[in-house]
């Protein structure tokens, strides 16, 4: 593994570090009792605003949960495939693993940004910190990744070389 980290590999696998157990977490509590895991903290606002504000019956409400907890995999998935890049260290000096990151700072953004919007729509305040916390850590990376050019590897060639001449065995 090499051990020259550009800064966006770091933001990256930083914000993975939080991502992944914690969504993966959300995920699977959705899974296993979807009513119960949409209601717990970092999906109330999206359950109450489902249930209150749009009257979805109870088997469409499951189904709205299972959609979120595909997509919060979808977001792990995506950051787990860029940790696996990352520490590849010839794809990482090429920047190669951050389209990886890319879908899933996209997606996790596009869902933490419904989520803060709903939030505030039901009067959640504790979510909709959660959730704003959760997009700026993901807008940040953005930001980071938008600045941080991977290293270009071109050789430079000096211009003035001498013309080189064949030495032939018989010149003395």
């Amino acid at each position: 593994m090499s051990t020259n980290w550009r800064i966006s590999s770091f933001s990256g696998a930083l914000l993975a570090a939080y991502f992944i157990p914690s969504w993966a977490t959300i995920a699977w509590q959705i899974m296993e009792s979807p009513v119960r895991g949409l209601y717990e903290r970092p999906s109330v606002s999206v359950a109450l605003f489902a249930s209150d504000q749009l009257q979805l019956a109870s088997t469409t409400i499951v189904r709205f949960a299972w959609l979120l907890a595909l997509g919060r995999l979808t977001v792990v998935a995506f950051l787990a495939l860029f940790l696996l890049l990352t520490v590849l260290g010839f794809i990482r000096k090429q920047g190669s693993g951050s389209e990886a990151l890319a879908i899933a700072l996209g997606i996790g953004s596009v869902i933490s940004f419904a989520s803060m919007i709903l939030a505030s729509q039901v009067g959640e305040a504790q979510a909709l910190r959660l959730h704003a916390t959760e997009l700026l850590l993901m807008l940040a990376t953005v930001i980071v990744m938008v600045f941080d050019w991977p290293a270009s590897q071109a050789a430079t060639v000096p211009s003035d070389l001498p013309v080189e001449q064949t030495e032939l065995g018989y010149n003395g």
